[in-house]
């Protein structure tokens, strides 16, 4: 399946809450599957911090929505187990920042586990947690990551960036019979989109072209995938027409449908909210470089964060984070370019 191919929601569906999306496809997922159940910090009665385990324990009780003790690497090491023993669990971690502190399980046990044992063991467990700036949370409450846990082999890394996605996602992410990281950004919680009421499934690698254009290729993923869409509407009133493909899943990475776009484009700009500096981006741009290079008209553009924590400050935290205008001002530096090699 191509991804032209993938079933975009009807104008004319209902609108739900990015968040709400998610809430609705776990419980759509524990109601299908007695296997599977939530664990983490607050997400039982409270229905965690971001709300976005909200009604799961009234649903299915006490059992199948676990609160469990503040212990990052207890939270991980408990999905460890209860998944290799054949249970489906989703298990939560408040913050993107704090998957550091359970770094090791998740790296060297997790990711590692299935190769370890020949392929032979299957370890579906779903890592859910929400990143990304834009609340004046501070540097150890705001960080983008997706990178570091890219580098892992046996690791899939998901990051959604509008409420019809993040269903059809989270779904297809707790039927992996492989370890998952469903990122959440924290200001997109309240986005509404269109959404089918029933269960559905979006296959775990597979890109979208979100906006078809012809003039230049924008590629990114979560909130920066949303905000590349307003960008490009602002710069089809300059004409220039610009192509935006969202990833939606990092690893596995669907390289295949970029490659199409710039292929057809010939100049890319990959944007996204972590720091420029050994981003995902620049992976994006290796790959294209190797598959793509005679098609090139210019280099490929980066638009990230600077190499900096990410400050409380709103005012400073507002230039920080890159917005549809950076955006947009990327894509015109990379129209501009001189064509290589002339």
């Amino acid at each position: 399946m191509s991804a032209a191919d993938v079933p975009l929601p009807d104008p004319g569906e209902r609108e739900i809450t990015y968040v709400a999306a998610f809430i609705e496809a776990v419980k759509l997922e524990m109601a299908a599957d007695p296997d599977v159940f939530i664990a983490g910090e607050d997400v039982g009665a409270h229905g965690g911090v971001f709300h976005t385990f909200d009604g799961v324990q009234t649903q299915f009780g006490e059992r199948r929505a676990v609160d469990t003790p503040i212990s990052e690497q207890a939270i991980i090491g408990l999905g460890i187990g209860a998944a290799v023993t054949g249970l489906r669990p989703i298990v939560d971690l408040m913050f993107m920042d704090f998957v550091l502190v359970a770094a090791d399980q998740i790296a060297n046990q997790a990711a590692k586990l299935k190769y370890m044992f020949g392929g032979q063991a299957k370890l579906p467990l779903t890592i859910t947690t929400v990143g990304g700036a834009g609340l004046s949370a501070a540097a150890q409450h705001s960080q983008s990551l997706e990178a570091l846990f890219c580098h892992i082999p046996g690791i899939k890394v998901v990051f959604p960036s509008n409420p019809y996605d993040v269903k059809g996602l989270m779904a297809a992410s707790v039927r992996e019979d492989n370890p998952v990281l469903f990122v959440l950004h924290k200001r997109m919680l309240g986005q509404r989109g269109a959404v089918p009421v029933e269960r559905y499934e979006i296959p775990l690698g597979q890109a979208r072209i979100s906006r078809p254009g012809s003039d230049v290729t924008l590629v990114s993923w979560g909130k920066t995938a949303a905000d590349s869409l307003v960008a490009a509407e602002q710069l089809a009133g300059e004409g220039i027409d610009v192509e935006v493909v969202d990833l939606r899943t990092l690893s596995p990475l669907d390289i295949g449908t970029v490659v199409e776009s710039v292929r057809r484009t010939n100049r890319v700009v990959v944007a996204h909210e972590a720091v420029r500096f050994g981003g995902f981006g620049a992976e994006v741009a290796a790959q294209i470089q190797e598959e793509a290079f005679d098609y090139l008209d210019a280099p490929v553009g980066r638009v990230a964060a600077p190499f900096s924590p990410v400050p409380f400050t709103p005012a400073l935290e507002t230039r920080y984070v890159p917005d549809p205008a950076r955006i947009a001002a990327g894509v015109r530096a990379a129209v501009a370019r001189p064509l290589l090699g002339r």
